[in-house]
């Protein structure tokens, strides 16, 4: 078990009369205050574990107990005490039992796509001086990812361990928990048993599956170099240079005379820099745009598509952002995203993709709220994912196309997907994506059982005017309509 939810963490507990960390608990017998009320909670728990068979050997016991009394059947008594001692002598050696164990899981991986197997490894030490009995391990785990793990442990000598491990597997993606981790102990005779549980627990993380894109030339590239990306310049000449003022350390060969003697101080050209690549992947999340549940549905689909998008940005070196319908982006995200193709990239990758492991579908109809955020400046590349649109939403859409230096939108038809594999595009969703082509986007149609890459490549193909003869793009799909070209830039 991992303390706080940390992997590789351990936990003890004392299995037996009591449970919980190293000390014991001041209620319970050996805490000191309180042993009277804690023996008496004590032992009706350890009678509350008595097996099916302890419970019969004790009512077997009474009703013989009973019987020899009315019959004045001395032989029938003892062997009426004996079926009724023997389940609570059981009980009572149990309870007594002081078993000190640690605890500790480890999750291989703890991030996982969806449809992968983690593997669960279990480990227990015996820290106790007294070798244990008979153990029986139970780890709890969510229903979705298979059925809940039991393993038996046969005497763990004192100072030993123990390892185990189990698989898990979802298809759905989300965040599990997996524990507390439970024991169990039982008698020899198997007439009372005590379960004890850890505290602690951790969790699984379920990632959308992720599909390795082409490397296509998109736009939204920085063109330039210089310190910022607002900066704007004089015409000609050399006053088109912005200096700073020097400072320790400045190479006096970028030193700037003229400004140097128009300020009264030493200045210094700024060093120029690169400007970073920028692009904004938008996921529509509204509940009203999509239909149907699932792995399979449209949702789903989308969800896994921006995970792809966005790894694949992040290896091209762009500076990524993560945006809903909501205008809510990634917690620790800055205002230009996150930076791809260096050190950091992948822990990036790893903060958008546990997002994306728990997003939803919200309650907003509308998508102002992220035309609100987009509008605030130049965003560079724009991919979209977007799923049933009516003409006020195709016209906010359009809009964020004037905000960005290229737009790509993927429509998400429901209509199809409810209907299966190789239904065609709804003449609705067809005419969203004229709209969004007059606009200046490069707009895809998604039909169900589509794939991200042949799309990808499609719509890469639209961009640079390589669509079929006459204007009309080849279908990604053999049911999908065609239709024309509106360009990433």
């Amino acid at each position: 078990m991992t303390a706080g939810g940390q992997p590789g963490g351990r936990v003890g507990a004392h299995v037996g009369g009591y449970a919980g960390p190293y000390a014991p608990d001041p209620g319970l017998p050996g805490g000191g205050a309180g042993k009277n009320t804690g023996d008496r909670s004590g032992l009706r728990t350890a009678l509350a574990g008595l097996t099916t068979r302890g419970r019969s050997f004790l009512a077997a016991g009474i009703a013989a107990g009973i019987c020899a009394y009315v019959l004045g059947q001395s032989d029938l008594l003892r062997v009426g005490l004996l079926l009724a001692v023997l389940p609570l002598v059981c009980a009572g050696v149990l309870y007594r039992t002081r078993y000190r164990v640690a605890g500790s899981r480890r999750l291989s991986p703890a991030r996982v796509p969806a449809g992968s197997e983690a593997r669960v490894h279990l480990r227990m030490d015996n820290i106790s001086r007294l070798p244990t009995g008979l153990l029986m391990l139970q780890d709890r785990v969510p229903y979705v990812l298979g059925p809940r793990p039991r393993f038996v442990l046969d005497r763990v000598e004192a100072g030993g361990r123990r390892e185990v491990s189990y698989r898990v597997r979802s298809d759905l993606r989300g965040r599990y928990p997996l524990g507390p981790l439970q024991l169990r102990l039982t008698d020899p005779f198997g007439m009372c048993e005590l379960t004890r549980s850890f505290s602690t627990y951790d969790s699984l993380t379920v990632i959308p599956r992720v599909t390795a894109l082409p490397p296509v030339r998109l736009t939204g590239e920085a063109k330039g170099y210089g310190d910022g990306r607002q900066r704007s310049l004089a015409l000609a000449g050399e006053d088109d240079v912005i200096p700073r003022g020097y400072r320790y350390g400045d190479d006096l060969r970028r030193v700037h005379w003229r400004s140097t003697a128009r300020y009264g101080e030493l200045m210094v050209r700024r060093e120029e820099q690169p400007q970073r690549s920028r692009c904004t992947v938008l996921l529509d999340t509204r509940g009203p745009a999509y239909q149907g549940a699932g792995p399979d549905s449209a949702f789903e689909w989308a969800v896994s598509a921006v995970a792809s998008v966005l790894v694949h940005m992040l290896e091209r070196g762009f500076s990524v952002r993560l945006l809903t319908d909501t205008g809510n982006a990634v917690p620790g995200e800055g205002t230009d995203g996150f930076a791809g193709a260096s050190q950091e990239s992948a822990d990036a990758a790893g903060l958008m993709m546990d997002t994306l492991a728990v997003v939803d579908h919200s309650d907003s109809s509308a998508l102002s709220s992220a035309y609100d955020v987009l509008r605030g400046g130049n965003e560079g590349l724009l991919v979209a994912f977007l799923g049933d649109l009516d003409e006020e939403q195709a016209s906010v859409v359009a809009k964020m196309r004037r905000r960005s230096g290229g737009g790509l939108a993927f429509l998400l038809d429901s209509g199809s997907w409810t209907q299966g594999p190789g239904a065609p595009v709804s003449e609705r969703c067809a005419e969203r994506l004229r709209m969004l082509q007059e606009a200046g986007w490069t707009a895809v149609a998604v039909p169900h059982g589509a794939s991200l890459e042949e799309l990808w490549r499609r719509a890469d193909r639209e961009r640079t005017g390589l669509a079929a003869p006459g204007g009309a793009a080849q279908p990604a799909h053999p049911a999908q309509a065609p239709h024309t070209s509106g360009g990433w830039s």
